[in-house]
């Protein structure tokens, strides 16, 4: 019931990474959002058991990178497996922010974050993080939009 009902709330579909000492990963996630104009702060929403949320919590930073229509298969690449198990990373071109926040190659935009708040919500962590650096990469797209039966 609570999915059929979710599918009337439209989200984009973003990867957010993350870099500590020793590790780079990203996941997919739908759940972001801009909580305030000033200071600019943004919101992701990380499950409790996923690999990204306790990098995000050992780093301090992560960033948002928005994809748009024709980088689904990136969704579905950070979206499907563990970094745990898998570099994600393989084979994927990337740059740094200037916190070392992985930036992918072909990302709409991105959003490097310092996180500033945390709160726990249900089986997320909400990270709220100050924007520390941002810039659109590529002009006159779409935005990828997630949509429940593409990934359940």
């Amino acid at each position: 019931m609570q999915n059929i009902v979710a599918k009337g709330i439209s989200h984009g579909v973003y990867i957010v990474t993350v870099r500590t000492k020793e590790k780079i990963n990203g996941m997919t996630a739908a759940w972001i959002s801009q909580v305030s104009f000033n200071p600019l702060l943004l919101m992701a929403s990380i499950g409790l058991s996923k690999f990204t949320h306790d990098l995000i919590k050992e780093s301090g930073y992560f960033a948002i990178n928005t994809l748009d229509e024709d980088m689904q298969n990136y969704a579905a690449l950070f979206g499907f497996k563990s970094g745990r198990k898998a570099d994600k990373f393989q084979g994927i071109p990337y740059s740094n922010a200037p916190n070392g926040s992985p930036i992918l190659d072909g990302a709409q935009s991105f959003f490097e974050c310092k996180v500033v708040e945390t709160f726990t919500a249900g089986d997320h962590t909400l990270f709220i993080g100050e924007v520390v650096a941002a810039k659109l990469l590529k002009e006159n797209t779409e935005p990828l939009i997630f949509h429940w039966d593409d990934y359940f």
